[in-house]
């Protein structure tokens, strides 16, 4: 004989614990998502002596400044 038991963290009581854990976790990274986004979405940059800048080059990053830094 085989004891079932619903509420069992093998029953529905687990089932019901993943999906929270579940859902915890979809809404702490959606919430950090969230945040970078907004966080970098106001981040703008200017580009510097834009003729100059070659295909292949590894200084290329120096023509890129940061306007919300400076």
């Amino acid at each position: 004989m085989n004891s079932r038991h619903v509420f069992s963290f093998d029953g529905l009581l687990g089932f019901i614990v993943a999906i929270i854990v579940l859902f915890i976790a979809l809404v702490f990274l959606m919430y950090f998502a969230i945040a970078t986004q907004n966080n970098n979405a106001v981040n703008y940059y200017e580009i510097k002596n834009e003729k100059s800048i070659k295909m292949f080059d590894k200084d290329n990053a120096k023509h890129i400044i940061d306007v919300k830094g400076a």
